[in-house]
C-alpha cells in the first residue's frame, strides 16, 4: 500500500479489525484505503486534511456519538476489547501528534 507513518500504519490495523468491518464489502475497503493514505497525509504535516478524515470515519462509527447516531450495536465485550486497544493506540498517537505540532 506505501504506508510511511506509524500513525497511518496504525489507522489501518485499527480499523482493519474493528467490529464494524465485518461486514464490508470490496467498496469500503477501498473507501480504508483511500481514507489511509490521507492519514499518512496527515501524519507527514498536511494538517488540512484532518476535516476530510473526520467526516470519512464518522460515516463508519468512529465515536460512541457517531455508533449512535448510526444505531450501532456491539456486544459489551466487544466495545470493550475495542476501546482497550484504542487507548493503547491514542497514547502512541498523542505522542506522535504532539511531536508533530510542536516542531
Amino acid at each position: 500500500m506505501g504506508i510511511e507513518t506509524s500513525g497511518a500504519k496504525r489507522f489501518w490495523k485499527t480499523w482493519s479489525t474493528a467490529p464494524q468491518t465485518q461486514h464490508w464489502l470490496e467498496t469500503d475497503w477501498a473507501e480504508l484505503e483511500i481514507t489511509t493514505r490521507l492519514v499518512d497525509s496527515f501524519y507527514q504535516g498536511n494538517v488540512r486534511l484532518a476535516g476530510e478524515i473526520r467526516q470519512r470515519v464518522g460515516r463508519w462509527g468512529a465515536t460512541t456519538e457517531d455508533r449512535a447516531r448510526l444505531r450501532m450495536d456491539f456486544n459489551q465485550q466487544t466495545e470493550q476489547e475495542a476501546a482497550a486497544a484504542a487507548q493503547e493506540a491514542t497514547r502512541d498517537l498523542d505522542d506522535e501528534l504532539f511531536k508533530m505540532l510542536s516542531e
